[in-house]
């Protein structure tokens, strides 16, 4: 039976740990003009509902660089993804297709149906749950930039939305301390805070207050306040977050010398001033690079697990 990437959820800290040493590796490798050809005659399918940049580029770079193919599905190619037949369907299709399958989807469950008929590796590269490839990137970001990760404080400040879960999922398995500070409805939810402390090993705090979350933090992260699909939201939105703009006054709460992250695109001065976006303390373009190196582990690694 494949091993599938679809949230942190279904990884313990050791194989994450072990994701990232695979990635940095490879960066290195080929970065010194090595090469791994893992995926030499194989193919990447790529089934994306939602546009992208980083996460198309990066994944489709990562093939090729691995010495295989990807083939890029639009919703409309197939008659919009479990319209004209069955996730499940679509799945097994796939399967005689593809040595991997990544999906880009509005719904998790599309997802999670997608996995449960496949028997290739599927990749979660978004959905309203979950965006685990992202999250990955970020602490090898955060790995490179500030070491030992289980010495380090991540802010996060703004929604607790699929990044943020994923963000909190990872720094509860990999031991890095997590502090994020949302407009009360924004909120990661009890449930899920609850489940997430109790799958790892780390210490997870959630404020309203952003002065409070980035107290000794290490690292201030932030995401846009608009995701796809929420534009409807825009204008209420933009009221509610009133306040949780990353500027230079929360960077010197923090730490001295606090990395800034974000997962792009960014709306500079709304989640994030422009002058914190380009400031010396960002390290964003290096962050969005590692999704590259990332990816490029995971499709290595799932193609070696045993069935």
């Amino acid at each position: 039976m494949a091993r599938h990437f679809l949230s942190l959820k279904e990884y313990r800290g050791e194989e994450l740990r072990q994701l990232l040493r695979l990635s940095a590796d490879l960066k290195s490798l080929y970065r010194s003009g090595g090469s791994d050809d893992c995926l030499v005659r194989k193919t990447v399918v790529m089934l994306f509902e939602k546009p992208s940049s980083r996460t198309r580029i990066s994944f489709e770079v990562a093939a090729t660089q691995l010495g295989g193919h990807s083939v890029y599905i639009r919703p409309e190619d197939i008659g919009g993804l479990g319209q004209r037949e069955p996730v499940k369907d679509l799945a097994r299709v796939m399967n005689g297709y593809a040595n991997i399958i990544v999906a880009r989807t509005f719904s998790h469950d599309s997802i999670l149906e997608l996995a449960r008929y496949s028997s290739s590796p599927v990749i979660n590269a978004l959905s309203n749950f979950s965006h685990p490839c992202q999250a990955m990137a970020d602490m090898l970001t955060i790995q490179e930039h500030c070491g030992d990760l289980e010495q380090v404080k991540v802010a996060y400040i703004g929604d607790g939305n699929n990044v943020a879960l994923s963000l909190a999922m990872a720094c509860a398995k990999l031991g890095t301390a997590f502090s994020i500070a949302t407009p009360p409805t924004y909120a990661i939810c009890d449930s899920l805070l609850k489940e997430i402390r109790s799958g790892g090993n780390s210490n997870i705090s959630t404020t309203t207050d952003p002065y409070e979350a980035v107290q000794d933090a290490d690292v201030i992260y932030t995401d846009t306040w608009v995701s796809m699909g929420q534009e409807t939201d825009k204008q209420q939105r933009m009221k509610d977050f009133t306040g949780y703009t990353v500027n230079s006054e929360f960077v010197k709460a923090a730490k001295p010398q606090a990395r800034i992250m974000h997962c792009l695109p960014a709306y500079r001065d709304l989640e994030i001033t422009n002058e914190v976006l380009e400031s010396p303390n960002s390290i964003i373009f290096d962050q969005a690079e590692n999704r590259l190196h990332f990816q490029r582990a995971l499709i290595k690694y799932l193609l070696e697990q045993p069935e």
